[in-house]
């Protein structure tokens, strides 16, 4: 099985250009709406470890996001909306599009060539939104209606019961695996079994030097493997 890693959230970095939108939104670039914590550490390490290829974002979500639809009302946040059309434009054909049509093209050839994909989408959520405290420490996000996909968060699921007891580790929280996203566009281009689309969520009390982040890490990849070596 052919393993491609993506960070979609991997920094806060806006462009020189367009820093006059964000004057009044550092605090919110360095938080969970700016990016994802983590993620791109996690994806260098399962890069190293797995031999796989990682592709990342270069730019905030808030000024594109590109875990959405082109037609998304989010695709463009409340800092960035207000781009006319053809500032809007150049934004997506220089970070929006050539991201999704990369990864787009790495998955088929690989299909072309009746090779499996697993695609792992790495994100990290905050522990507590809105006064409402999320119940776990790691989320596996996958559309109920491919077997492929079920089956493979299965068995990492179990996997993880095994090494890691003292984790929460659910199904499709904190949020669903079918809503608009990078992984749901790719199912409609590739059938499973042969594209195995997955987002792992990692709740970002556990990113950081004092949180076990390093052996979390560790003990994802390991039961990762396992879990491979079992599909």
């Amino acid at each position: 099985m052919e393993l491609i890693l993506t960070c979609e959230h991997a920094t806060n970095h806006i462009p020189s250009q367009y820093e006059h939108l964000f004057v009044d939104a550092r605090s919110v670039l360095q938080g969970h709406r700016g990016w994802d914590p983590g993620t791109l550490a996690l994806g260098r390490m399962l890069q190293r470890r797995f031999s796989a290829v990682l592709f990342r974002t270069t730019v905030s979500r808030l000024l594109v996001e590109v875990n959405r639809s082109a037609n998304h009302r989010q695709l463009f946040s409340q800092y960035s909306r207000s781009l006319d059309q053809r500032d809007k434009a150049a934004v997506l054909q220089r970070y929006y599009w050539p991201y999704r049509q990369r990864i787009e093209e790495w998955i088929e050839d690989r299909v072309a060539a009746a090779l499996p994909v697993l695609h792992l989408s790495l994100h990290s959520f905050v522990p507590e939104l809105d006064g409402q405290v999320r119940t776990a420490e790691l989320g596996l996000l996958y559309d109920p209606r491919r077997p492929a996909e079920k089956a493979f968060c299965d068995r990492w699921r179990d996997a993880l019961k095994i090494s890691r007891p003292d984790l929460r580790t659910r199904r499709n929280y904190p949020y669903l695996g079918r809503s608009d996203g990078l992984t749901t566009a790719l199912r409609q281009r590739f059938p499973d079994p042969y594209y195995i689309g997955i987002e792992v969520e990692v709740n970002q009390a556990l990113v950081g030097p004092a949180s076990g982040w390093q052996r979390l890490k560790r003990d994802l990849a390991a039961t990762l493997q396992a879990t491979l070596e079992k599909s």
